[in-house]
């Protein structure tokens, strides 16, 4: 399978400023780029074809091909996927760099024939590995979970959503016309944890119109990623250990 490794943004993200990084994923932890903690694992897990999304002035990571980073997230993952050829496609965040070798393969596996496979963590196994991380979590009819920063995509699938796709992003500041479209009903079960997993698959290929699954994955590592100085401490303490122990 081949994967995108989605590592854009600007010099001007606080971390990245902070360590003079071209983007957060570049910001350096135990010795290498953050990125490169995941461009491992996703080779390690079986990824045959890499395509990096980065900006221009950023170190390789031994991609096979590199897409400059467009501005925005779908464009980026649009570009990757053209890039990226036929074929079920993994997306990785470049700021998840705990991601395991394990996680790629249960992602390159789970679900096959949907659009789009979205794993999604339960708080349970964040906590049970790291009691106390405070995480954002939705709380479903299963139970509260966090969402993973690895997913499946089908390029084919994907470009026919992606008008949808786009016009749900534009949306995202527009609250009643983002509730509209998804349906107050099920806003309203998500409020109460009264959705279950079932329903939010169903509503979302009704929005998109292109099936989608959201699979229960116990790897805590995919839903932590970096947003400030103390997630980066924290994995860097995680990937020091890491190197350690082999």
């Amino acid at each position: 399978m081949n994967a995108v490794l989605l590592a854009g943004g600007r010099a001007e993200d606080p971390l990245a400023r902070a360590f003079g990084a071209p983007s957060k994923g570049f910001v350096p932890l135990a010795g290498r780029p953050m990125a490169a903690w995941v461009a491992e694992a996703l080779r390690a897990g079986g990824v045959e074809r890499l395509v990096l999304v980065a900006p221009e002035a950023a170190p390789s990571l031994g991609e096979d091909e590199r897409i400059l980073d467009r501005g925005s997230l779908l464009e980026n993952v649009a570009a990757g996927l053209r890039a990226a050829g036929a074929g079920p496609v993994l997306v990785a965040a470049a700021d998840a760099p705990l991601i395991p070798a394990e996680a790629v393969r249960f992602v390159a596996r789970a679900e096959p024939g949907a659009a789009f496979v979205y794993p999604i963590v339960p708080r349970a196994a964040v906590e049970a590995r790291w009691p106390g991380m405070r995480r954002t979590y939705a709380r479903l009819k299963e139970g509260s979970f966090t969402g993973g920063n690895l997913m499946r995509l089908d390029p084919e699938l994907f470009f026919e959503a992606e008008p949808l796709i786009a016009r749900l992003i534009a949306l995202r500041k527009r609250p009643l016309a983002l509730a509209r479209l998804v349906g107050l009903d099920v806003l309203f079960k998500l409020l109460i944890g009264r959705l279950s997993v079932a329903e939010l698959e169903a509503r979302a290929k009704r929005i998109i119109q292109v099936p989608v699954k959201a699979v229960v994955a116990a790897y805590p590592e995919i839903g932590v990623d970096a947003d400030n100085p103390e997630d980066l401490l924290f994995f860097e303490r995680e990937l020091e250990a890491k190197v350690a122990h082999g």
